[in-house]
């Protein structure tokens, strides 16, 4: 008896560890990028842009080898890329990827490089076009999807970590807050608790701290939108609240205007000058944010006494901050490639969380998926509210109507005109 009883648990334990042993392998199993062309074949894929040079990408060249040993992948640069892509891709030597722009589609003078794009919302392709925030993803008349996000950006400020912890401050999340911090910067000593480029209209501190301000103003108002796309003279009252806005955040925050005229550019000098170590928060865009690891070096201040930065949103409303989310660089596939097959076998392996989120770090810009926080310098966007997630892409503001925007609070944050001056020249700005 004692000998059944024995045999019998020994069975019982022997199945139970047969059962429990392919539930374990099948939680640890994680299935990455699978090839599903001949690993062996030998090709050529050329990927052209306008960067100097495309370090992060060749990165995700070398991965890519590890799959397709004999397919040598190229990054070529043109020179005025924007003017000469339509050239490139209408001649002999046209890449098999190339870089695209959401604000070409729908201009007639970048329309070959709308055309020349294949369709990459084509279910067999097998993108995974899910890993990416649907709100960067361009909304087509026809639905195609002719480019795709590789890289993200938006508006904010670099932030001084070591400044606010030393002086015992938190970084503002509300208007009121950012208020409150400037006056207490004051206090303590500092002249310029936030400072940005203020020197032309292009991404001045001005266009930074207001258009997500704005976006949130008309987002949820279609004849607003439809109005000032159309660039319909009666349009410019709806800048109105966003004019006062940055009259109100100049005079309440102390910017000091003629110390910021002191920065020359909106991207070495930005950081540079940042780096010096004194300014709690600097506006930038996520452009400016992916070179500040390389002028680290280039700092002699910063090198002297190096500190902890981040990117964050300026909250410009007592409800909180407006994340403005938009594609930075996208990728389009050259349809008439003649190594089509591997082009999208390579836009396959880097359309996923695991890949982009490599090659934004790498090139120190936002990433476009859908988890911002595994990168600390964005992480705080990553905690905004759906609700306060804005996309020009999804509101339908035209590139054309916001330049005239950018240019009448620009006009009117320098005091060359009046707020009223600048409603009633909506439609005159250069364009």
């Amino acid at each position: 008896m004692k000998k059944t009883i024995c045999t019998l648990l020994a069975v019982l334990l022997l199945a139970g560890l047969t059962a429990c042993g392919p539930k374990e392998q099948e939680t640890v199993t994680e299935e990455g990028f699978v090839p599903s062309l001949d690993t062996s074949v030998n090709c050529f894929i050329n990927v052209a842009g306008g960067y100097d040079n495309f370090e992060a990408l060749e990165a995700e060249f070398d991965h890519f080898n590890e799959y397709y040993p004999n397919a040598e992948l190229k990054y070529t640069k043109i020179d005025d890329f924007n003017n000469m892509i339509g050239t490139v891709l209408n001649g002999d030597e046209a890449p098999d990827i190339y870089v695209n722009y959401s604000w070409m589609y729908g201009r007639e003078q970048y329309q070959s490089s709308i055309d020349h794009a294949e369709d990459l919302s084509d279910p067999a392709l097998g993108l995974d076009l899910d890993c990416i925030r649907s709100n960067i993803i361009l909304n087509t008349e026809d639905g195609t999807l002719p480019m795709v996000p590789v890289f993200s950006n938006t508006y904010g400020m670099l932030v001084n970590n070591d400044l606010f912890e030393k002086e015992g401050l938190s970084v503002p999340e509300t208007y009121q807050e950012l208020v409150e911090v400037c006056e207490a910067f004051r206090e303590k000593g500092y002249e310029n608790p936030i400072m940005g480029f203020c020197k032309e209209e292009t991404t001045s501190l001005f266009t930074l701290t207001i258009y997500p301000f704005f976006c949130g103003t008309v987002a949820q108002d279609a004849d607003a939108v439809r109005k000032f796309n159309s660039i319909d003279p009666s349009a410019g009252e709806y800048m109105r609240p966003s004019l006062e806005k940055i009259v109100q955040f100049l005079n309440d925050a102390h910017v000091d205007l003629e110390s910021c005229a002191q920065i020359e550019n909106n991207y070495d000098a930005v950081i540079l000058r940042f780096f010096e170590g004194d300014v709690p928060m600097m506006t930038c865009s996520g452009d400016t944010v992916s070179g500040t690891k390389k002028r680290e070096s280039r700092s002699e201040a910063f090198i002297a006494n190096p500190f902890s930065y981040a990117f964050a949103p300026v909250p410009m409303s007592d409800e909180g901050a407006n994340f403005l989310d938009m594609p930075n660089l996208q990728f389009s596939v050259n349809k008439d490639s003649p190594n089509l097959e591997m082009a999208n076998e390579f836009m396959r392996f880097l359309i996923t969380s695991e890949e982009l989120n490599e090659m934004a770090q790498k090139k120190g810009l936002m990433s476009p998926t859908r988890d911002l926080s595994f990168n600390s310098m964005y992480a705080a966007f990553g905690t905004i509210p759906e609700s306060r997630i804005l996309s020009p892409e999804v509101i339908g503001l035209t590139d054309d109507a916001v330049k005239q925007l950018r240019q009448a609070v620009y006009m009117v944050g320098t005091g060359a005109m009046t707020i009223d001056e600048a409603i009633a020249a909506f439609g005159t700005f250069n364009r």
